[in-house]
C-alpha cells in the first residue's frame, strides 16, 4: 500500500476539498492546517492584498 493510499484513509474527502478550495481562492496568503491527535481539526486562511504596482517611488508614491 502506498503512502497516498494511507493518507486517503486518514483524511476525509470533504477535508481535502476544503483545503483545495481554500488554496484556489487565494492569490497571496497562507492556508494553515491544524492537526490534533493525528486528525485535522482546523483550517485557517490568511489572505494578503498586495499594492506593489500602486506605490512606485518613481511615480511619486511611497514616503
Amino acid at each position: 500500500m502506498t503512502s497516498v493510499q494511507n493518507a486517503t484513509k486518514l483524511i476525509n474527502d470533504s477535508i481535502l476539498k476544503e483545503i483545495s478550495d481554500s488554496v484556489a481562492k487565494l492569490a497571496y496568503g497562507t492556508v494553515v492546517v491544524t492537526v490534533h491527535n493525528r486528525k485535522i481539526t482546523q483550517i485557517e486562511i490568511a489572505e494578503k492584498q498586495r499594492f506593489d504596482d500602486v506605490w512606485k517611488v518613481e511615480g511619486g508614491g511611497g514616503i
